[in-house]
């Protein structure tokens, strides 16, 4: 080994080249590295965008539902309970199949119970339980 070092010589243009690779490489890498970053970044913005664009399509189509006097009309029916004139408004109570029915309840006692608890450690626990909490984000609702 020591013979095979040895045998190699160094002229000025090797060290000269060597040297301008070393500092090519040392100017290159961070480059590289914020290249690659870079494209990371612009990959997830574009899914950011892409997001959003069926987000807008979502919307635009409840806009046109919108549009329509029919769907205006079904909505108003539905969540209002609002009706034409002259018509008769019907509303089901109770419409479960008698076997999906529940039983007999459990009779609401008259007497009123007092439990003993320590309100300190509950406060502690909701306290921490709120500081420890993550953030919503845009993206959750």
């Amino acid at each position: 080994m020591r013979e095979w070092v040895g045998g190699i010589r160094l002229s000025g243009f090797m060290v000269i080249m060597l040297s301008l690779v070393i500092l090519g490489a040392w100017v290159l890498v961070p480059t590289f590295g914020t290249y690659l970053d870079q494209r990371q970044k612009i990959a997830a913005l574009e899914q950011t965008v892409k997001l959003s664009g069926e987000r807008i399509a979502e919307l635009e189509q409840e806009r046109d539902r919108w549009d329509d006097p029919a769907y205006i009309t079904t909505q108003a029916r539905e969540r209002l309970y609002y009706y034409q004139p002259g018509e008769i408004l019907y509303l089901v109570q109770n419409d479960l199949d008698p076997a999906a029915r529940p039983k007999d309840p459990a009779p609401v006692s008259d007497e009123v119970q007092e439990k003993g608890s320590d309100w300190m450690p509950q406060l502690l626990r909701s306290l921490t339980g709120a500081g420890l909490a993550q953030p919503a984000t845009a993206a959750d609702g």
